[in-house]
């Protein structure tokens, strides 16, 4: 299997990850900002809140505000996806290059999973949106983001933690 993105040549690679790896902090930082209104029920406890009732408390917490920049956030979040997924994926198509055999496959199989991760962000952001449009949490709106947001998670801490363990980890001689 050859990962995702190893069609990019060569002298490309660390510049479009310096590039998506930019904007993903960039954007993160604009995401931590938005957090502040939504306080003490952030985004993050939504997303994995799992369950009706508590998915309803978090929302019933909100006031109006904090529910239009939870709303902007969703959406904005769908930017964000393809921008942390090239990131991840690139960070870890270089820390896999010419690395010994077993490291590089787990680069590849995570440079796929750095891209699955946002399709389930997508897929959480879609019922999550449901929830607060229609201002009710209903089963399984609740599970299927949870589910999501939890493998989105995994993917991305375990692609992060590989491409960081990466730097160590010495070229094939």
């Amino acid at each position: 299997m050859k990962h995702p993105l190893e069609f990019l040549p060569q002298p490309l690679r660390k510049p479009f990850f310096i590039l998506f790896l930019g904007l993903t902090v960039v954007i993160f930082g604009i995401f931590a900002v938005l957090e502040k209104p939504m306080q003490p029920n952030g985004i993050v406890p939504f997303e994995v809140a799992g369950s009706v009732e508590r998915s309803q408390a978090i929302l019933d917490s909100w006031d109006e505000n904090a529910r239009l920049i939870v709303a902007f956030g969703l959406g904005f979040d769908y930017l964000f996806m393809p921008v942390y997924a090239l990131a991840l994926s690139l960070g870890l198509l270089l820390a896999g290059h010419e690395k010994p055999s077993r490291f590089h496959a787990v680069t590849v199989w995570l440079g796929w999973g750095a891209l699955f991760a946002a399709l389930f962000d997508a897929v959480e952001n879609y019922a999550l949106m449901k929830i607060l449009v229609e201002g009710s949490a209903v089963v399984p709106l609740p599970q299927i983001a949870a589910v999501c947001a939890t493998i989105k998670f995994v993917l991305f801490i375990l692609s992060a933690a590989l491409g960081l363990i990466g730097l160590a980890v010495p070229k094939n001689k």
